[in-house]
């Protein structure tokens, strides 16, 4: 489900709440009462997501060092906004997407193959904090992946582009474009 069906659904449920409680509303314009029920909306929206936070896997913090070490290291690991069954983890390495609650479906994706990132955010998003990746690449199987709704996606952006840099480096890849 998408964040604005969720908002949508909490919605129509304060109505449904507001209108079975008995309490009149009458002294407040039509207009402050949907105000209030969007800012009620969209702060149940951050507590819920804050719950989940906490009885899923841990988010590291955004800011892990990069290293080339000859071992794989974790550099950011996240999840989008009010899911439980996907996760992110980005490595100096790869892309790995974990999605099921119960069955699991591994998607890895490696770093020197990604050929362009983006990030997009329309207003509800930015007034969220969060965002989408999009990331392209030289991967027959799957040349496009999108970390959905991903919490400060700018600087998840960064990381992942330095971590990327970092990778082509490693391996000793030049990125050129032809004019």
């Amino acid at each position: 489900m998408t964040i604005n069906k969720y908002r949508a659904q909490i919605n129509s449920y304060i109505w449904k709440a507001i209108a079975q409680s008995g309490v009149s509303l009458s002294a407040v314009s039509a207009e402050e009462q949907t105000k209030l029920v969007d800012a009620i909306t969209e702060h149940t929206l951050i507590f819920v997501n804050d719950l989940l936070d906490e009885v899923s896997q841990p988010v590291k913090g955004i800011g892990t060092p990069l290293e080339l070490a000859d071992e794989e290291v974790v550099v950011w690991e996240g999840r989008p906004f009010l899911s439980l069954t996907e996760f992110y983890t980005l490595t100096n390495e790869r892309i790995k997407i974990v999605k099921g609650l119960i069955g699991k479906d591994v998607e890895n994706f490696e770093l020197i193959r990604v050929q362009d990132i983006d990030v997009s955010q329309n207003m509800g998003e930015r007034v969220l904090g969060i965002g989408d990746i999009t990331i392209s690449g030289a991967d027959s199987s799957n040349p496009v992946i999108v970390l959905r709704n991903v919490r400060q996606p700018n600087e998840v952006y960064e990381l992942l582009r330095k971590a990327w840099l970092a990778a082509r480096k490693k391996y000793g890849l030049i990125f050129r474009e032809d004019m």
